[in-house]
């Protein structure tokens, strides 16, 4: 019988070794947060999804490099905005996720002269 029993908790050490192994793989696999983020607190008390979880529905929507990610509300919904450098693209993919359901609301390709316009009016200049 102490054979079985040795086999048994062998067993159970290894599983939970792969499944440490795992947890830690997994873990060093999140995405790096952007240069520029702007995620206001007054905003993210009302979200309802994380930033973590919005940042990786993005990417599974456009595979790439977030260049920058804001929290903001757009057309009266409250959105987690990504700016995606596709893999091997030049342009940017703008892509938002609902901060509430966590669901896509939009995905549209941006060019420079967009980006431009964009920020100028961010800005509040004319």
């Amino acid at each position: 019988m102490k054979k079985t029993t040795l086999k048994k908790t062998l067993i159970r050490v290894m599983v939970a070794g792969f499944l440490a192994v795992g947890l830690c793989v997994a873990a060093g696999a999140q995405t790096p947060a952007p240069k520029k983020s702007k995620i206001p607190a007054a905003l993210l008390k009302d979200a309802k999804i994380s930033i973590e979880v919005a940042r990786a529905t993005a990417l599974k929507k456009v595979p790439g490099e977030i260049q920058e990610e804001e929290l903001e509300k757009e057309n009266g919904k409250l959105v987690y905005s990504f700016d995606i450098r596709a893999t091997g693209q030049k342009d940017i993919t703008e892509v938002q996720v609902s901060a509430i359901d966590g669901s896509i609301v939009s995905v549209e390709k941006e060019n420079a002269a967009g980006e431009a316009k964009e920020k100028k009016q961010d800005s509040g200049k004319p």
